[in-house]
């Protein structure tokens, strides 16, 4: 077995068609029908069940492409290391992001980590939080953010920081009569939402939350990001729930964010890592995020904007 076998499997499984796949590894289909062959022959299974109409996986395919990708990662990460300290650096960390974090403390987080440890090469990924628990336990990566504490044995989730909650609607709206927005009104409104795959743990809180009404909430679109979903709020196509922090940060004048009614609820954002002794690199990086969450609050100008009548 070698990666060349390994990047065949993948492309097949993926496109679960062998001639997409050969035209996409640019190869004959010939020799990737040999390639699965000799890869089958290796690990004494069968990945695939194909006929003249249809390729599928197998079981043992499946439980195969849930760890073959993991070789590559693997790969990534050491090939990076390798280049960090031929650029100069003395350590990395690795820190993965799900759930669109809050970009003003991420930002004075970074910002902080430059001026205190320059030797330290900070390397950022973007993905879901399925795939970041799996990275985390594999040590493809130190840490990670993202708003879930649901994360199984083996993660430690620490509460980083939090973010008010409100509602964001265009800058003419009739909720915009309400200076706290009762949720039963916000309800009457088709909302954006994240895709649920993209920013489970934010999906996670925000469900949390719309279970305190009566009424179900109509979802007109589901989006991969938080640049999209204020795009389609400052059309008018529906509102949205994000942090106080994102409205502010995204500075734009066609939207406007208004906390709710009653006791206003947060989006908690969590730090992941393995529940491990850290390193002493991550165990500055953890102290650094302890001041941040403390040393950052939110002014009530980031909850409320106010627009002229």
């Amino acid at each position: 077995m070698d990666l060349r076998h390994l990047r065949c499997f993948i492309a097949v499984a993926e496109e679960l068609h062998f001639a997409r796949a050969a035209e996409r590894l640019h190869i004959e289909q010939s020799p990737l029908s040999r390639a699965i062959k000799e890869l089958e022959e290796d690990l004494g299974v069968r990945l695939f069940d194909r006929t003249t109409r249809s390729t599928r996986l197998t079981r043992a395919g499946q439980v195969f492409l849930e760890h073959v990708p993991r070789v590559f990662s693997a790969l990534e990460q050491a090939s990076n290391s390798i280049r960090a300290v031929a650029a100069g650096y003395q350590d990395q960390l690795r820190v993965a992001l799900s759930d669109g974090i809050t970009p003003p403390r991420l930002s004075a987080l970074l910002a902080q980590c430059r001026q205190d440890d320059p030797d330290i090469e900070i390397r950022l990924f973007e993905i879901p939080l399925s795939q970041q628990i799996r990275g985390l336990n594999d040590e493809l990566y130190d840490v990670g953010f993202a708003q879930s504490a649901d994360v199984g044995d083996g993660i430690v989730a620490e509460a980083a920081w939090s973010d008010p909650l409100v509602v964001v609607m265009p800058a003419r709206h009739p909720l915009l009569v309400h200076k706290r927005i009762p949720l039963d009104e916000v309800l009457r409104y088709p909302l954006v939402m994240c895709d649920p795959q993209s920013c489970e743990g934010y999906g996670q809180q925000i469900a949390r939350i719309l279970r305190r009404a009566d009424a179900a909430p109509l979802i007109a679109e589901q989006v991969n990001s938080l640049e999209l979903m204020l795009t389609l709020v400052a059309a008018g196509y529906a509102l949205a729930l994000v942090g106080a922090s994102q409205v502010s940060a995204c500075r734009n004048a066609d939207v406007i964010g208004r906390p709710l009614a009653g006791r206003s609820p947060t989006l908690t954002t969590y730090l992941l890592r393995r529940n491990a002794d850290p390193s002493e690199t991550l165990s500055r990086f953890i102290d650094r995020v302890s001041l941040i969450g403390v040393d950052t609050p939110l002014h009530q100008s980031d909850i409320t904007k106010e627009i002229d009548p």
